[in-house]
Protein backbone atom coordinates (compact mmCIF):
# COMPACT_ATOMS: atom_id res chain seq x y z
CA UNK A 1 0.00 0.00 0.00
CA UNK A 2 1.06 3.63 -1.05
CA UNK A 3 2.12 5.65 1.74
CA UNK A 4 0.03 8.55 0.30
CA UNK A 5 -2.69 5.98 2.26
CA UNK A 6 -1.19 6.09 5.42
CA UNK A 7 -2.15 8.74 8.32
CA UNK A 8 0.83 9.07 10.91
CA UNK A 9 -0.75 10.08 14.63
CA UNK A 10 1.47 12.62 16.97
CA UNK A 11 0.51 14.85 19.43
CA UNK A 12 -2.79 17.03 17.41
CA UNK A 13 -6.31 16.57 18.89
CA UNK A 14 -7.58 13.25 17.88
CA UNK A 15 -10.33 15.15 15.60
CA UNK A 16 -7.79 15.92 12.98
CA UNK A 17 -6.48 12.51 12.88
CA UNK A 18 -10.03 11.85 11.99
CA UNK A 19 -10.61 14.27 9.27
CA UNK A 20 -6.88 13.01 7.57
CA UNK A 21 -8.77 9.43 7.91
CA UNK A 22 -12.30 10.13 6.24
CA UNK A 23 -10.52 12.56 3.77
CA UNK A 24 -8.72 9.53 2.27
CA UNK A 25 -12.18 7.66 2.27
CA UNK A 26 -13.73 10.20 0.90
CA UNK A 27 -10.88 10.67 -2.39
CA UNK A 28 -11.48 6.85 -3.19
CA UNK A 29 -8.93 4.83 -1.04
CA UNK A 30 -10.23 1.46 -0.50
CA UNK A 31 -7.53 1.42 2.82
CA UNK A 32 -6.38 4.15 5.14
CA UNK A 33 -3.35 2.53 6.99
CA UNK A 34 -3.42 4.70 10.95
CA UNK A 35 0.31 4.32 12.24
CA UNK A 36 1.46 5.37 15.74
CA UNK A 37 4.62 5.25 18.14
CA UNK A 38 4.73 5.08 21.83
CA UNK A 39 1.98 7.36 23.59
CA UNK A 40 0.33 8.24 20.36
CA UNK A 41 -1.08 4.70 20.16
CA UNK A 42 -3.99 4.87 22.39
CA UNK A 43 -4.61 7.83 20.17
CA UNK A 44 -4.35 5.68 17.00
CA UNK A 45 -7.05 3.76 18.25
CA UNK A 46 -9.60 6.13 19.10
CA UNK A 47 -9.21 7.76 15.62
CA UNK A 48 -10.09 3.93 14.35
CA UNK A 49 -12.39 3.56 16.48
CA UNK A 50 -13.87 7.26 15.84
CA UNK A 51 -14.06 6.98 12.04
CA UNK A 52 -15.60 3.22 12.21
CA UNK A 53 -18.36 4.59 14.48
CA UNK A 54 -19.41 8.13 13.77
CA UNK A 55 -18.03 8.37 10.02
CA UNK A 56 -17.81 5.65 7.88
CA UNK A 57 -19.99 2.92 9.60
CA UNK A 58 -19.02 0.19 6.18
CA UNK A 59 -15.36 0.38 7.56
CA UNK A 60 -13.68 -2.27 9.40
CA UNK A 61 -10.45 -3.22 10.74
CA UNK A 62 -8.97 -5.06 8.28
CA UNK A 63 -5.47 -5.76 10.21
CA UNK A 64 -3.77 -4.76 13.34
CA UNK A 65 -0.04 -4.84 13.98
CA UNK A 66 2.33 -4.35 16.47
CA UNK A 67 5.85 -4.33 17.16
CA UNK A 68 8.46 -2.66 19.56
CA UNK A 69 11.25 -0.37 17.69
CA UNK A 70 14.84 -0.01 19.34
CA UNK A 71 15.73 3.33 19.13
CA UNK A 72 19.12 5.06 19.66
CA UNK A 73 19.59 8.26 22.04
CA UNK A 74 21.78 10.74 23.20
CA UNK A 75 24.98 8.85 24.16
CA UNK A 76 24.63 5.83 22.36
CA UNK A 77 21.75 4.63 24.89
CA UNK A 78 18.95 2.42 23.04
CA UNK A 79 15.40 2.55 24.04
CA UNK A 80 12.60 0.27 23.04
CA UNK A 81 9.46 2.07 21.82
CA UNK A 82 5.93 0.18 20.60
CA UNK A 83 4.22 0.78 17.47
CA UNK A 84 0.96 0.15 15.96
CA UNK A 85 -0.06 -0.17 12.32
CA UNK A 86 -4.15 -0.13 11.91
CA UNK A 87 -5.25 -1.02 8.63
CA UNK A 88 -9.11 0.21 7.87
CA UNK A 89 -10.77 -0.84 4.98
CA UNK A 90 -13.68 0.33 3.22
Amino acid sequence: MADENTVYIGKKPTMNYVLAVVTQFNSGSRDVIIKARGRAISRAVDVAEIVRHRFIHDAVVKDIKIETEVLSGEGGSTANVSSIEIVVSK
